[in-house]
């Protein structure tokens, strides 16, 4: 039970601790001397023990939260498509819809820490929450560059959005129907693309996948690589320093005695990272299986929950919840979470038997849905 009350403590601000602990020393009945200094030991305590939970949450876990889980247009309960995943510190948005910045406030998410932005197509449900969110970007302060990863057509569509706002106080890194898996790493605590392709220091690949949509339209999956454990009777036996051993282990190597050294020298076989995919807008095309195959969670659209609305599905290029289904079930995902609900569709859960029918471990997404990943 305290476990669980000091995670809920994480996300809360420096004040809002003090508050809770103002508030739960004054319930006591003790004077105003002791009371400051319960109010002073039990802060330090508390804040001291939730600074190791988020250290240990930053560096091993990816945490998503889903801002809006509808498609077509916003609902009253439900905004348009967004996601935003955490790691280290920082945060990459998958698609901007209507709704997404409120969304956002109302998750407790900030927005200066956002290093990458990963757009699926452009239609205005994925797409028209952009520009205000970049101006409000600008306003928290940020001066670090942006990147936006995108379909073919990106780099018009970003232009056309500048001319409202062209005063931006960073620069924005524009990667265009990438063809190659995308590397990124956290060198100036910014999660930024590396300089070479498959480097061994890289923290996160991002790869994306055409789609079969009305327009052009990318999926994407966010692999976190794990490297091999540490093989300490192997920096001996090369005669490595002790303080070396940690540079080996981040995946850098190092230059001892004229030698160079590098972790693949120290290191074990590579270890099962976390695999993260997300597909929307498209039909259930082959291709997508080998490209969410074994993933530890798999984001798919479900815009029509009943199996008897395919035409409408094949018509529109959207899949049912069953075809979302199927997709999990061949490409042996571990989870599966549906999204991307039609304005149409009231109550989504009146529909999971379809889906569960094919892959019993399938969620119906709903806004501010959270999802933290960790190694297995």
């Amino acid at each position: 039970m305290l476990l669980k009350q000091l995670d809920n403590l994480i996300n809360l601000s420096d004040l809002s601790i003090i508050n809770n602990m103002r508030e739960l020393t004054f319930s006591l009945e003790i004077g105003d001397y002791k009371r400051v200094i319960v109010i002073s030991v039990a802060y330090f305590l508390v804040y001291n023990i939730i600074s190791i939970f988020k250290l240990k949450r930053m560096i091993y876990l990816l945490n998503l939260t889903l801002l809006g889980s509808g498609g077509g247009m916003p609902m009253p309960d439900r905004f348009l498509s967004s996601m935003i995943i955490g790691y280290r510190g920082r945060k990459i948005l998958i698609d901007c819809g209507e709704g997404t910045q409120v969304a956002m406030r109302k998750t407790h998410i900030g927005f200066k820490d956002i290093d990458i932005i990963c757009i699926t197509h452009f239609h205005g449900d994925h797409l028209f929450g952009l520009p205000g969110l970049l101006s409000t970007i600008g306003n928290s302060g940020r001066v670090e560059p942006i990147t936006i990863i995108g379909p073919v057509g990106l780099a018009s569509v970003v232009e056309g959005f500048l001319v409202a706002e062209p005063y931006l106080p960073y620069d924005i890194n524009l990667i265009e129907e990438p063809k190659l898996d995308l590397g990124f790493s956290i060198p100036k605590n910014i999660l930024q693309e590396s300089k070479k392709s498959g480097c061994q220091e890289d923290e996160m690949i991002i790869s994306t996948l055409a789609l079969d949509h009305s327009s052009p339209c990318l999926g994407y999956s966010f692999y976190i690589p794990r490297r091999g454990k540490f093989l300490p009777e192997k920096a001996i036996e090369y005669g490595i320093p002790k303080e070396n051993w940690s540079i080996l282990q981040s995946g850098k190597p190092i230059i001892y005695k004229d030698n160079v050294y590098r972790p693949s020298q120290v290191l074990g076989k590579e270890r099962r990272g976390i695999k993260l995919s997300y597909i929307t807008d498209t039909r259930p095309i082959d291709e997508i299986v080998g490209f969410i195959a074994e993933s530890d969670f798999f984001v798919c659209e479900g815009t029509y929950g009943d199996s008897a609305d395919i035409e409408k599905a094949v018509e529109r290029k959207h899949m049912t919840f069953k075809e979302a289904a199927e997709l999990a079930g061949k490409g042996k995902v571990d989870k599966l979470l549906l999204t991307h609900f039609s304005p149409a569709m009231g109550d989504p859960n009146t529909y999971i038997k379809h889906a569960k029918a094919v892959f019993d471990n399938t969620i119906i997404g709903h806004d501010g849905y959270t999802e933290v990943l960790s190694y297995k």
